[in-house]
């Protein structure tokens, strides 16, 4: 079995719940530990393993936490990643830097784990809180359907700098998304 279908069978069969609920905001929601949890048993399965890693990247004047996540075959050593990212807070009310790196870094996991194992969170926290309720303008369907990373680079052009690292995640999935098929189209006309 090819990696490729090794992460389809992990995609189809993961079931990852919500284990977390917020109290002040009544929703459910999954942390990075919950879809971790839900995958080691389709790793055994597949035989492959996840290691995530975290890189501080500084964009304009904020720092973000990049984070990957790879889904290594260890039957063949080949491997697929995804990254995502949080930016960190320049400060936090009752945390120390290290913890709001953390945070971030939990964050970032998050994404980058849903991105790989294509997790909707749709109806998750982050969406359903009210402090990004009216902000998307449309933006979020854009970024999906842009073909070209021109029409990328276009769409981030049109969104206002205050709400720009709100689609930082978004944009990158998709930018590598769009990368990739034009390598294969490339790969593809050359035989």
């Amino acid at each position: 079995m090819s990696i490729k279908e090794k992460l389809l069978q992990i995609q189809s069969e993961l079931k990852a719940p919500k284990g977390q609920y917020n109290a002040f905001g009544g929703y459910k929601y999954r942390n990075a530990e919950d879809i971790l949890e839900a995958v080691k048993p389709l790793l055994k399965t597949t035989k492959c393993i996840v290691i995530a890693s975290d890189e501080i990247v500084n964009i304009g004047d904020r720092y973000y936490i990049k984070a990957t996540v790879s889904l290594i075959d260890t039957e063949s050593d080949m491997s697929m990643s995804t990254t995502a990212f949080a930016r960190e807070e320049e400060a936090k009310k009752g945390m120390d830097g290290s913890q709001v790196t953390g945070a971030s870094s939990s964050y970032a996991r998050k994404y980058a784990l849903n991105g790989l194992f294509a997790i909707d969170d749709n109806k998750d926290s982050d969406t359903t809180n009210n402090h990004s309720e009216g902000k998307t303008n449309g933006f979020t369907d854009k970024i999906n359907k842009a073909k070209t990373v021109q029409e990328l680079t276009e769409i981030y052009s049109q969104i206002p700098e205050s709400e720009r690292s709100d689609y930082i995640n978004l944009l990158s999935t998709r930018k590598k998304a769009l990368s990739k098929i034009q390598q294969e189209k490339k790969a593809l006309s050359k035989k």
